[in-house]
């Protein structure tokens, strides 16, 4: 009778394989210098710097600059109020509204100038204080503009121009 030949490799009957590895693979089966790894001495590429915009802060950016842009833009359209009138200066009115005129300082050569003011003071004034005031400062006026704000209260003297 014979015996069977031994399977595997013969000499290395004596070593004892790692745990889990199975019976004639290498204990690492993939080393620096293989696909997947660099080869031994070779620069090591720089890991991603920095984190990405995301839509959030892209969004929040945007909505910053819109209401910045509204402010700016009320602002601009506001300086030519009535509160920003002077003296000599030309008024149109914008609305027919007696009680919300909507003066705004228009140029005197402009064909829209109806008012030309005469007087303005500083302060908060009522109806009949309003006429007495305009009588006192200016005394061929016709129309009395009052505007209260708080502390940015003030009153025109007005004549058609």
């Amino acid at each position: 009778m014979t015996t069977p030949p031994p399977q595997g490799n013969p000499f290395a009957q004596g070593q004892q394989q790692p745990y889990g590895q199975p019976q004639g693979q290498a204990p690492f089966p993939q080393q620096a210098g293989q696909p997947g790894f660099p080869p031994p001495g070779a620069p090591v590429p720089p890991q991603p710097q920095g984190r990405k915009i995301s839509f959030k802060t892209i969004k929040n950016i945007v909505i910053v600059l819109i209401v910045a842009g509204v402010a700016i833009g009320g602002f601009i359209a506001s300086r030519d109020d009535a509160n920003t009138a002077a003296v000599g200066d030309c008024m149109h009115r914008g609305s027919t509204d007696d009680n919300d005129p909507d003066l705004e300082v228009v140029d005197c050569g402009d064909a829209k100038a109806q008012y030309k003011v005469l007087a303005k003071v500083e302060g908060d004034f009522s109806g009949l204080t309003a006429q007495s005031k305009c009588e006192a400062e200016a005394k061929d006026f016709e129309y009395v503009y009052t505007e209260t704000n708080g502390d940015k209260s003030f009153l025109l003297c007005l004549k058609d121009k």
